[in-house]
């Protein structure tokens, strides 16, 4: 075991597809068009030296160490700017290249620090090898005159020396060791899309600067790692570098953050984690990474994670350590007593979209096989549950129709209610790329998010819309196209069912879902939307990218059907470019409704009523399967504080502070008898439970996950875990201590059992993982090789399905109590309930949940920015303070759910999809005025959560 080394060719690929033949030192090779002589010598494995030039950006040629000679040219041309031709003959070695190449080097490190035996990239330093590589033995240049080396010459300061800026919490910039490459500049530049760096004055005066000459803590950097990777030399290192030292061997996994489902190579340092790199065989990230997956990863070994189980008789007791096999008899034999006592469905089980597809499928199969009822919920209820449903009754199945590097074909950019900057940071940034090369951006969100308007970027279209008006604004959309005859007939009338979409037709072009109608409705220009109507319809590949901003409303499901009746209107569907794209907020919440996580579905998304389906998992488990959907987490919380469900297993998540209405999830964990709380750290849900099941993260366990794009990676064990067991090994001893014959000896033998029993995955293994590095599901005898686009011939459920979109105005209104509207959503560098992140040095940028309100609103009600202000609802309130900003319209306010002592969702109403009950998160009526402290509310809470977090062994000890 070693550190996975990868080649950097030196340029990017070229996409041609023409070939051209060259030799090189003898050697011939061919290449597509276009390809740089750099990158061609090295497919040859021929490598030439070099500085500035890296595969993950474009040729700069600015060191001048890759000089080559070319028969029949005058000159020594750089070969990462020097595209190959047919023919040509290229020299690496002459004796003149040498002479050329000592001395710039020999110039390099005359302005260079040569404490290498100290320094923190010792052994990782392009400089010291490259130095190696052209036979550098002398320096006849000394430090004497100016440098940037020294802080004084010759006892006066030295006013080219700037002192090392170690503001990031995760990296230092050393400007004395910097070569001035650019490599990090156009890493933020091409690979972030940020722009964040540039190169402040000329010639020897040139040095990198963050934003106008600040500390990247104070700049507009973010984190992402971009730089610190493409540095050559230590002047950008990784604090954990310069503590641990470098690492000596790595392992690819897949990071545990947001839907994207970036690879990493863990680069440890016998089991301590040094680092996580961005893979660049990663196919969904391609290796690009964000704060969170590159550096967030500090929680695992956070002071405040639980290793050892713990027990109690009530939620008001202290917490008692004990053994693995006491807590699980225990959880079992209340399990048992609770079903001898109230019934078979009283009790239930949440699986995590944190956790791997394989403990997924246990804990499902858990319920169903050992629970024998189907109460079975996942977070996906509270987020992308109308995904499922829209896009299963339009196109057939329930998933995203592109891969990631569809939208390099992209022409035209529509997104909805999703804020990829913040939530989806990697895709966002090849996203950004796109837009930067030309395409057209339209852009529906009640909030001018960063990609609106940022470096280089600017949508053609934003429409403001007024939250919980979705539906309308999107039927508008249609109707225009619809009315101007900009449909694609020939598409429809080959994939699609021609009588629904003439009904649908019908209904779009009545004049009450006219822009000039649902502009006055929505707060929308109506010429905006035409304009935008238009462009989608005309504009080449359209694609539409869609967040939880559409699926969290009363109408979430009819808003994904409405966006599908879109994209089938214009042909956007069934190649690459185009598609319905749902950006999956969290690490696999695909896979684990992938796995049968619904209540009223198995492994597949095959219906629980299907005799055909329910024979196959009865003939494997050996017991008969409930015919009959099970409740969903809202039913089971009402059901609990009706009496009826009792007892419930919650794998890593935490629903007290993530669903909505927190009084109502309270009072319904609060009437349950036995809630197992299965997590790494004591989280809100934790406040009510009885058992404490000591979680392990991703980088102790083996399994996989699957992203939003379908793409199914795998996660690789790094280290043991440090609770002594897998998430999968405590749900099989449950199982067992429950009565159930399980015995897997590796995830391996999960997946082979997920692949034995659903169609999409049956050529899932993790032998064929290992061979492929990832694939999309489905995944079969008739896609060997995985479906990276979907519905290319047809769609799954055959014809295209079109379906009336009626708008339907939520219950839930504004009126003089409560004259604003509440949206919720993100922000980058925190994560969902922020359990992890808030455990790391991610609260340096957001420590706290901020009110965003504008300068109207805030000016009615005399609100400075940063005032406490209190937020009120039908439902209760909070305090938060205010951020004052014109991101938001007049009449809306935003605040994200990211911190506990805020609690947000104390906010939210009962309010939900009429087809999925999916949260209407994004439409809540508050009001908003000055506070002096907490509300009663939250001084209740804190006081409970810290009698409920009490642990009787550590009371002891102290």
């Amino acid at each position: 075991m070693g550190l996975i080394q990868e080649i950097d060719y030196g340029t990017p690929a070229s996409t041609s597809e023409k070939q051209v033949t060259l030799t090189v030192d003898g050697f011939t090779v061919t290449v597509p068009e276009g390809t740089s002589i750099m990158r061609a010598s090295m497919e040859a494995g021929i490598a030439i030296p070099k500085l500035c030039a890296t595969d993950m950006v474009d040729a700069f040629g600015s060191c001048r160490l890759c000089l080559v000679e070319i028969d029949g040219r005058n000159g020594t041309p750089s070969s990462c700017t020097t595209p190959v031709a047919p023919g040509m003959v290229v020299h690496t070695q002459t004796g003149r290249l040498k002479d050329i190449r000592r001395g710039v080097m020999e110039l390099y490190i005359s302005d260079h620090p040569l404490d290498c035996l100290t320094c923190a990239a010792n052994g990782d330093c392009e400089l010291q090898t490259q130095a190696g590589v052209v036979g550098l033995r002398d320096v006849r240049y000394g430090y004497e005159g100016d440098n940037h080396v020294f802080k004084k010459n010759d006892g006066a300061e030295n006013f080219k020396w700037m002192a090392k800026d170690e503001s990031n919490p995760y990296f230092t910039y050393d400007p004395s060791k910097c070569i001035v490459c650019s490599r990090c500049v156009r890493a933020c530049e091409e690979v972030q899309g940020t722009f964040a760096l540039t190169i402040e004055g000329r010639g020897f005066e040139s040095r990198v600067s963050p934003g106008m000459h600040q500390l990247f803590i104070d700049s507009e950097c973010v984190s992402c790692g971009a730089c610190v990777q493409a540095c050559p030399t230590a002047t950008l290192s990784e604090k954990s570098v310069i503590k641990i030292g470098q690492p000596e061997h790595s392992v690819v996994t897949t990071c545990a953050y947001c839907g994207v489902g970036c690879s990493f190579k863990a680069e440890m340092r016998g089991d301590e984690l040094v680092r996580m790199v961005p893979y660049k065989d990663g196919k969904a990230n391609r290796g690009h990474s964000c704060v969170k997956g590159r550096f967030a990863y500090g929680y695992s070994t956070h002071k405040e994670r639980i290793l050892n189980p713990m027990i109690r008789e009530k939620v008001t007791d202290p917490w008692r350590e004990v053994s693995w096999q006491e807590a699980l008899t225990h959880t079992a034999n209340e399990f048992r007593r609770i079903q001898y006592q109230y019934g078979r469905t009283s009790i239930g089980g949440i699986t995590s979209s944190r956790c791997t597809n394989e403990e997924t499928y246990l804990v499902q199969k858990l319920i169903r096989q050992g629970f024998r009822n189907n109460n079975v919920d996942t977070c996906a209820r509270v987020c992308h549950s109308p995904t499922g449903y829209g896009l299963g009754q339009t196109f057939g199945t329930s998933a995203g129709t592109q891969d990631f590097d569809s939208i390099e074909q992209t022409d035209v950019v529509m997104i909805i209610g999703a804020n990829p900057t913040d939530a989806h940071p990697v895709f966002a940034s090849r996203m950004k790329k796109r837009l930067r090369n030309g395409a057209k951006l339209i852009v529906l969100d009640p909030r001018r998010t960063d990609i609106v308007r940022s470096a280089h970027i600017e949508a053609q279209h934003h429409l403001p819309l007024k939250p919980g008006t979705n539906v309308a604004v999107v039927t508008a959309l249609a109707h225009v196209i619809v009315t101007e005859g900009l449909f694609d007939e020939a598409f429809i009338r080959e994939r699609c069912d021609w009588d629904e979409f003439q009904d649908w037709a019908s209904f779009v072009a009545l004049p009450e879902n006219s822009p000039e109608v649902v502009g006055q409705l929505a707060n929308v220009d109506p010429e905006e939307i035409r304009s935008a109507a238009r462009l989608f319809a005309t504009g080449g590949n359209g694609a539409i990218y869609y967040g939880l901003g559409v699926t969290e409303h009363s109408q979430g499901s009819t808003t994904v059907i409405a966006i599908a009746n879109l994209a089938m209107a214009t042909g956007n569907i069934g190649r690459p470019g185009v598609g319905v794209n749902p950006l999956r907020g969290q690490n696999n919440v695909q896979g684990s409704c992938d796995m049968g996580s619904f209540p009223h579905e198995l492994p597949g998304y095959r219906h629980v009523s299907g005799d055909a389906v329910r024979d196959i998992y009865e003939s494997l488990w050996g017991v008969k399967l409930d015919d009959e959907p099970g409740l969903r987490i809202p039913n089971m919380l009402d059901a609990a504080v009706d009496g009826s469900f009792k007892g419930l297993y919650v794998q890593g998540e935490d629903i007290l502070q993530s669903d909505p209405d927190t009084k109502h999830v309270a009072a319904g964990l609060a009437a349950m008898e036995c809630v197992v709380v299965h997590d790494l750290f004591l989280n809100e849900t934790a406040n009510y439970a009885h058992v404490f099941l000591p979680g392990s993260t991703f980088l102790e366990k083996d399994g996989t996950f699957t992203n939003a794009e379908r793409r199914i990676n795998r996660v690789r064990k790094v280290m043991a875990p440090k609770n002594g067991l897998a998430d999968w090994e405590v749900t099989q001893k449950l199982a067992q201590a429950m009565g159930l014959a399980w015995n897997y000896q590796h995830p391996s033998e999960i997946m082979d059992e997920i692949a034995k029993t659903t169609p999409s995955f049956a050529k899932v293994s993790y032998d064929y993982l290992e061979k492929m590095g990832s694939v999309q599901w489905p995944c079969n005898e008739q896609a060997p090789e995985g479906t990276p686009i979907m519905h290319i011939s047809g769609f799954v459920r055959g014809k295209g399905k079109f379906i009336r979109t009626e708008y339907v105005a939520t219950d839930e209104r504004t009126g003089p109590r409560f004259p604003l509207l509440l949206t919720t959503g993100r922000i980058l560098s925190q994560y969902n309930v922020g359990a992890q992140t808030r455990r790391t040095d991610n609260v340096m940028w957001h420590s706290e949940d901020r009110l965003e309100i504008h300068p109207h609103d805030a000016e009615n009600r005399g609100l400075r920015d940063g005032d406490w202000v209190r937020l009120t609802s039908r439902s209760g309130e909070t305090t938060l303070r205010a951020l004052i900003t014109d991101k938001v319209s007049p009449g809306v306010v935003y605040t994200t759910f990211h911190h506990p002592d805020t609690q947000a969702n104390v906010i939210t109403t009962d309010f939900s999809d009429w087809a999925t009950n999916c949260p209407e998160y994004k439409v809540t009526a508050v009001q908003v005025g000055a506070s002096n402290g907490p509300s009663e509310w939250q001084l209740d809470y804190d006081e409970q959560a810290r009698n409920s977090r009490r642990i009787a062994t550590l009371e002891a000890a102290e």
